[in-house]
């Protein structure tokens, strides 16, 4: 069957790949891997380009690697979002002395409260990757509505692309695959999807890219400390 995969990187990366040897992912291969009775003929990767840290200054660098050499893959099609950074009021919880996680009563978490009785709050800097959720949504009611497909894989634990993935499935009669980066992700996109593959480890360590690789830009290197 003709099959699109759409990736949300992001949900991909801190889902799968982190803490593993396998972040330099050739997506051909592992798509290919993941649906070998399928002919995977187009494969959308969402993600946005991450600023660097004090902790981790080298942050862009290794990404834009990555992305440069995804550009070496006839069949990958990269979609930028944007990361928008702001600081604002938070409310603080409790958090137990021992473990340091936050405590929990009534299945709710505990909000630290001051001598009055009233939410402690404090400033904090938030970072928030925007628009790879609506992009992936665009490009999948695209390609359901232009016929381009019979079959969507959807790489992503992300239950706010319920609406979408229904409207393909049941308005266009797309077939539609789930692969979740994280084996606890949503039960309402488990159910709606027509099939399910989890992916596992091997199937990360047989798909990897060359190293280097040879791109548009030139000679692409795997990040030292990937």
């Amino acid at each position: 069957m003709d099959t699109h995969v759409y990736i949300d990187g992001f949900n991909l990366y801190y889902g799968l790949l982190k803490g593993t040897p396998y972040k330099w992912l050739d997506l051909e291969r592992f798509c290919d891997q993941l649906l070998p009775r399928n002919t995977v003929t187009k494969i959308h990767y969402f993600t946005a380009k991450v600023d660097a840290r004090p902790q981790d200054p080298d942050q862009p660098t290794r990404q834009l690697a990555y992305l440069q050499a995804l550009g070496s893959l006839a069949r990958v099609e990269v979609h930028l979002g944007t990361f928008m950074s702001s600081v604002i009021s938070q409310v603080i919880v409790e958090t137990d002395p021992v473990t340091g996680r936050y405590q929990r009563a009534g299945g709710k978490p505990v909000l630290k409260l001051d001598a009055a009785g009233r939410p402690v709050k404090v400033w904090t800097y938030k970072s928030e990757e925007k628009g790879s959720d609506v992009n992936l949504a665009a490009h999948l009611m695209q390609d359901a509505y232009r016929g381009r497909c019979g079959c969507a894989v959807i790489i992503s634990n992300d239950s706010d692309l319920l609406t979408p993935i229904g409207m393909a499935k049941h308005d266009c009669g797309l077939v539609i695959g789930l692969v979740p980066p994280r084996s606890k992700g949503s039960v309402q996109l488990k159910a709606l999807a027509d099939f399910k593959i989890e992916p596992r480890l091997h199937f990360l360590a047989g798909a990897q890219l060359a190293d280097p690789v040879q791109a548009f830009t030139g000679m692409i290197h795997k990040p030292a400390n990937w």
